[in-house]
Formats: C-alpha cells, sequence, structure tokens
C-alpha cells in the first residue's frame, strides 16, 4: 500500500493552488481588458460576471490555500518564519492582497454599471471607466508581487543577511 507523503501532498496542493490563483488572475484580467475594449454594455456586462463568479470560486480559495500551505511546508522543511526570502514573499503577497481586495469590489461596480447601461440602452458612465482604471492600474503591482513571489518560492535566494 502507497502510504502518504505529507510533503509532497502539502507541496502538490501549494503549487495547485498558486497556479489556480495566478492562472484565474491573468485569465480573467485579460478577459476583463477584451471586454471593455468593445465598450459595449452588454459584453462588459456579461464578462464581468464571469470574472467576479471566477474570483469567489478559484481566485478566494487559491488565496487562502496558499499561506496556510506555504506555512505548513516551512514547517515541513524545518525553515525558520523569519529567513530574508521568506519574509520578502509574506511582503509581496501581502502587496497582492492589497491590490486585489479592491479589485474584487471594483469588479462588481463595474459588473453593475455595465448591467445598468445594458438594460438602459446607454452608454458606460464615466463611474465605470474611473472603476476600470483604477482596476487596471491595481491588477500591475498585484501581478508583478506574484511574479515575484514565484521567484523566492523556487530559487529561495540567501540575501546574505
Amino acid at each position: 500500500m502507497m502510504e502518504l507523503d505529507l510533503y509532497l501532498l502539502t507541496k502538490w496542493l501549494h503549487t495547485l493552488s498558486s497556479t489556480v490563483l495566478f492562472g484565474t488572475g491573468m485569465g480573467t484580467a485579460f478577459q476583463m481588458v477584451w471586454a471593455w475594449r468593445t465598450q459595449n454594455p452588454q459584453t462588459i456586462a456579461h464578462v464581468s460576471s464571469g470574472v467576479v463568479i471566477a474570483d469567489w470560486l478559484f481566485t478566494t480559495p487559491a488565496g487562502i490555500i496558499q499561506p496556510l500551505s506555504g506555512f505548513a511546508l516551512i514547517y515541513l522543511q524545518g525553515w525558520s518564519l523569519t529567513e530574508p526570502w521568506l519574509l520578502a514573499t509574506y511582503a509581496l503577497y501581502f502587496l497582492a492582497f492589497l491590490c486585489w481586495a479592491p479589485v474584487v469590489h471594483l469588479q462588481i461596480r463595474i459588473r453593475d454599471l455595465a448591467r445598468i447601461s445594458a438594460q438602459t440602452n446607454t452608454p458606460l458612465p464615466p463611474a465605470a471607466t474611473r472603476a476600470f482604471r483604477i482596476w487596471f492600474a491595481l491588477g500591475w503591482p498585484a501581478f508583478a508581487a506574484l511574479v515575484a513571489v514565484f521567484w523566492l518560492m523556487i530559487s529561495k535566494p540567501d540575501f546574505g543577511f
């Protein structure tokens, strides 16, 4: 009978959740930008509805599993919680979260404003454009932070402190 290896199972879960977190974020961002380019309220309302659902179904659980499985891996590997590369990882993950939290609300706002425009057959209001611009701006530091976290997780650099 095959013995359960807790470390490998935890590492698999951590890798899988990081893939879901990053991949869903990239995919939904692409879809949102692509829909926005049309300036068609029906298209934007439809796509942003899917983006909001994807965030709740995929991004949120993956974002919760990531730190939990990460701390489990730290424990299982015997790392100190204060390794410099881990401290950098915590800070970058927190930055990504600080960007993502308002993005969720902005996506809901964009969806709702686009729905109203679609139902009333009117152009998107300036509030939708403002929400989209902020959403877009917040995506870049979150993306960069998660790319850096991937590098830190793989390389585990010795910063020489």
